[in-house]
C-alpha cells in the first residue's frame, strides 16, 4: 500500500499521530499543499478529490477519509488499538469522533476558509469552486468556543474521552485544539478539565 499525505496539515496530522502511536510505517509520498501540489494533474489522477491524506491499499482501493484509513489500519494492526477493542468501545470512538469532526474541524474550516485569501473560491475542500461567506468565520468561532466548553464539562475527571486509555477520538480532539492557533483561537478560560486532558494526551502520545 502507499500513503499520500502532507504531514503538517490538520487531517494528515490526525493520521500521522495514529501511525506513530501504533508504530506503523508506510511507503509515503509528501504532496506539498503550500504550492497546491494536491490540485495538480499528477495527484488528481490518483485522488480526483484532491484531498489529503489518501491511502492506496494493496487491493488498489483508494481510501480518502481519515477515519476510514484509521479503522482499516487498526484492523490490520490490532496491537495498541485506537478504534476500540469491543463493539461498544468502537461505537463510542466513532460517536465522539463524529462530534469532534462536526463541532471542531468544521468550525475550524469555517474560520480558516472564509477569511484567508489563499482559499478564495475554495471555501470547501475538494474539486468544486465554492465562494467564501465571510459571516461564517464568526459563526465558526462561536461553534468552536462553545464546543470546547461542552467537551470540558463532559470530560469531567475522566482520563480520556472513551475511558481509561487513549483512543483515536482523543487524537482528533487534540489536533483540533492545537490547530486552533492557525485561526488565533485556544482553549477558553476556565476549561481546567480540558487543559489537564491535553497534557495527558501529549504524554500518552510521546
Amino acid at each position: 500500500m502507499h500513503l499520500y499525505t502532507y504531514d503538517s496539515a490538520p487531517n494528515p496530522r490526525r493520521l500521522g499521530l495514529f501511525l506513530a502511536f501504533k508504530g506503523i510505517e508506510l511507503p509515503t509520498t509528501q504532496i506539498d499543499m503550500r504550492v497546491n501540489a494536491h490540485r495538480e494533474a499528477a495527484f488528481l489522477g490518483i485522488n480526483p478529490l484532491g484531498t489529503l491524506p489518501a491511502l492506496m491499499t494493496d487491493e488498489g482501493i483508494l481510501l480518502t477519509e481519515v477515519i476510514a484509513i484509521c479503522a482499516y489500519l487498526d484492523e490490520l494492526h490490532p496491537t495498541k488499538p485506537l478504534m476500540g477493542s469491543t463493539p461498544l468501545e468502537r461505537a463510542l470512538v466513532i460517536s465522539w469522533d463524529h462530534r469532534i469532526f462536526v463541532s471542531i474541524f468544521e468550525a475550524f474550516a469555517e474560520m480558516l476558509r472564509n477569511r484567508s485569501p489563499a482559499f478564495e473560491s475554495r471555501a470547501l475542500p475538494g474539486p468544486l469552486d465554492v465562494e467564501q461567506i465571510p459571516a461564517l468565520e464568526e459563526r465558526g468561532r462561536k461553534r468552536f468556543r462553545g464546543s470546547l466548553k461542552l467537551f470540558n464539562e463532559e470530560l469531567g475527571d475522566k482520563p480520556f474521552l472513551c475511558g481509561d486509555t487513549i483512543s483515536f477520538a482523543d487524537i482528533d480532539l487534540l489536533v483540533g485544539v492545537e490547530t486552533a492557533r492557525w485561526v488565533k483561537e485556544s482553549i477558553p478560560e476556565g476549561c481546567d478539565n480540558l487543559n489537564a486532558w491535553v497534557e495527558r494526551c501529549r504524554s500518552a502520545l510521546s
